[in-house]
């Protein structure tokens, strides 16, 4: 019988190893010589698809953006509940990838699926009637704000140690070491609020408006 051939390589396939690789170990373990040996192919077959390392993390990154969900500023919601619901995809999607953020920070540069997300939510936010120099600070302070909640974790930084927050350096510290144990959810009860002022924040500018905007 003849041998199964291996799956042609394609930019998507090269971009999902390299996530892979990414998440698993770091964006320091990314290498053409490492991703071409996860995928069975000689290091200069990857240069068909991608010309510099460096494409590949573009690629890895947009890849991510792509799965932040954006039809909440399609389907009628007002512009709080879109932001609300889009910054949730949006840490959902680092949340599932934390590694590329600091790639993802930079910002979006000519990555088409970044372009989108930005594109979708300054014009529901100019639509909603904010001013586009207001839109424009709302999407970097979004930006700031979930980017920076992707980044680390807060319950995490503590170790599940109680001997650790001595009473007599620490007196406050008592419960600390417990929260290691509860980091998902303190981690986003946390974004939650953190996000819950943000837009009341913004609510308050918002009545402050002259009244010519249309949602």
């Amino acid at each position: 019988m003849a041998r199964p051939r291996k799956p042609l390589l394609s930019r998507d396939r090269i971009v999902d190893a390299a996530r892979g690789l990414i998440d698993a170990e770091g964006l320091a373990a990314l290498s053409t010589r490492r991703l071409a040996a996860e995928l069975g192919v000689s290091g200069p077959s990857l240069y068909n698809h991608f010309r510099t390392k460096d494409q590949i993390l573009e690629a890895v990154a947009d890849s991510v953006s792509a799965q932040v969900d954006l039809s909440m500023f399609e389907d009628g919601r007002d512009w709080r509940a879109a932001l609300h619901d889009w910054a949730v995809s949006y840490r959902a999607a680092l949340t599932l990838h934390p590694n590329i953020v600091p790639v993802l920070a930079r910002g979006p540069g000519r990555r088409p699926a970044g372009l989108r997300l930005a594109d979708a939510m300054f014009g529901a936010m100019v639509d909603a009637g904010w001013p586009p120099a207001q839109a424009t600070s709302i999407g970097a302070l979004m930006r700031y704000f979930i980017m920076g909640s992707a980044l680390g974790s807060f319950a995490g930084g503590f170790v599940d140690d109680e001997t650790a927050y001595d009473p007599a350096d620490y007196p406050h510290l008592g419960q600390a070491h417990l929260l290691a144990e509860h980091q998902e959810l303190v981690d986003e009860r946390a974004f939650e609020a953190g996000l819950r002022a943000l837009l009341d924040g913004l609510e308050v500018q918002y009545g402050r408006l002259p009244v010519t905007r249309t949602g």
